[in-house]
């Protein structure tokens, strides 16, 4: 019998939900015994994998490589988790969307900041920086999310008890102290 192929990824945000992730501490060697790990910032993989039966969705969506990337996830996964409050509301990441169009705050941090050391704009068609979404989104406003693990960063406990019934094939019930935000 195959393990349950298993993906997290790290859009716009802190990663403080992968490092919450780690606090899993003992319990991550039970884990990798029981799934195989295809894709994580904590893995040297370049391209999202097809046919992943989970995948944690850390941070939310704020330019074109995590929009790119959060499709292909969507496409390629039974199940996407919200995986911390920048994936489930914005939080943080989103605090930009006030602020207006993302360009004009570029321009004024590289080009028309005092103390500018070039006075360039970083350049998306480069590739080296992607370019910046008009708003920043929550995962569920680009796709189709199947559960929300709410958190600032979500304790290891309540990572846990998400993960263990997603792999039993079950919806994750939290506690009602582990459904809170932040």
């Amino acid at each position: 019998m195959s393990k349950p192929r298993v993906a997290t990824v790290w859009l716009a945000g802190c990663a403080g939900c992968h490092m919450s992730f780690l606090d899993l501490d003992e319990w991550l060697v039970d884990l990798a015994q029981a799934v195989e790990l295809v894709y994580s910032p904590i893995a040297d993989v370049k391209e999202f994998p097809r046919d992943v039966d989970v995948t944690l969705v850390e941070g939310a969506v704020a330019n074109a490589d995590n929009l790119e990337l959060l499709l292909q996830v969507r496409e390629r996964s039974k199940i996407v988790v919200s995986f911390g409050d920048c994936a489930v509301h914005g939080n943080v990441t989103a605090m930009r969307n006030p602020l207006g169009d993302p360009g004009a705050l570029v321009a004024e941090a590289y080009r028309d900041a005092v103390t500018q050391l070039h006075g360039t704009l970083p350049d998306p068609e480069g590739g080296i920086v992607p370019a910046l979404l008009p708003r920043v989104l929550a995962a569920h406003e680009v796709v189709t999310i199947d559960a929300f693990l709410p958190g600032c960063p979500p304790s290891a406990d309540r990572i846990r008890t998400a993960v263990e019934a997603l792999l039993a094939g079950q919806s994750p019930e939290l506690a009602p102290a582990q459904r809170r935000f932040g």
